[in-house]
């Protein structure tokens, strides 16, 4: 079994930055692609963004430039650096842990951390 665990969430103005931790248990991690979503009152849950075992990332449109995903496989985290913050990133922000072996895919999700943007 694993178990996701985010921190960093919290309140930043417009223009702020925050940091996102997610702390994996298990073995897995490391073979893991992990990734970050997020869903705003009202709309579906959608992918932010993604690093794969190997370290390939993949964004949003809306946050490329913006924010950087890394994992230190090291401690089992993963991060998500949070920059120029808008108001419409406000969400409540998920991490997931995708593990596949050949005909089998097992999905994991955290709690959820809330961001909000906002003066």
């Amino acid at each position: 079994q694993v178990q996701l665990v985010e921190f960093g969430g919290g309140l930043v103005q417009p223009g702020g930055s925050l940091r996102l931790s997610c702390a994996a248990s298990g073995s897995i991690f490391r073979f893991s692609t992990m990734g970050w979503y997020r869903q705003a009152p009202g709309k579906p849950r959608e992918l932010v963004a993604a690093i794969s075992s190997g370290g390939s990332t993949n964004y949003a449109d809306s946050v490329k430039g913006r924010f950087t995903i890394s994992r230190d496989n090291a401690k089992n985290t993963v991060y998500l650096q949070m920059n120029s913050l808008k108001p419409e990133d406000t969400a409540v922000y998920y991490c997931n842990a995708d593990f596949r072996t050949p005909g089998n895919r097992v999905n994991y999700w955290g709690q959820g951390t809330q961001v909000t943007v906002s003066s």
